[in-house]
């Protein structure tokens, strides 16, 4: 069953994640790869601002920018269960070779990652059949800045 929250503020946006950050780092999931979180949702629907609040519930002090130019950023992280997190920005990639290209089997591979792509869409061929999907969609009739985000 889908649950559809709905945030009002950019802080109410990354004040979930942090909530879903923290919820990973308490969770053990007995996994063969890395853990894939697609972020579904047009342009500017508040998809990087959610990872944001992420690396807070993950303890992750460095300030977290959209990867979009770059594609692909890497954040340590100091806990039992994961090593490192990606945060990928699909954006600017035609196709699922250009981030095969980038060491996508390699990342994907280590069950100690976690992974979370903007715009997967552009790469759905080699995304883990146990993807996580959270979709993000932009409440047009409100004034504030709201947000329905879409857990499975």
């Amino acid at each position: 069953m889908k649950k559809n929250i709905k945030t009002n503020s950019r802080r109410e946006t990354q004040a979930l994640g942090a909530s879903f950050g923290a919820l990973l780092l308490s969770a053990s999931l007995p996994k063969r790869h890395a853990l894939v979180v697609k972020l579904e949702g047009e342009l500017g629907s508040g998809k990087t601002t959610f990872v944001q609040g992420v690396a807070k519930g993950l303890r992750i002090k460095e300030k977290i920018l959209s990867p979009t130019f770059v594609i692909i950023k890497v954040y340590k992280l100091q806990t039992k269960n994961y090593k490192l997190l990606y945060h990928i920005d699909c954006y600017r990639i035609k196709d699922e070779h250009d981030l095969l290209a980038l060491g996508w089997d390699k990342i994907v591979s280590d069950p100690r990652n976690l992974v979370f792509i903007e715009w997967p869409e552009r790469v759905r061929k080699i995304l883990p059949q146990n993807t996580i999907s959270i979709s993000f969609e932009t409440i047009k009739s409100s004034k504030s800045p709201a947000r329905k985000i879409t857990f499975p």
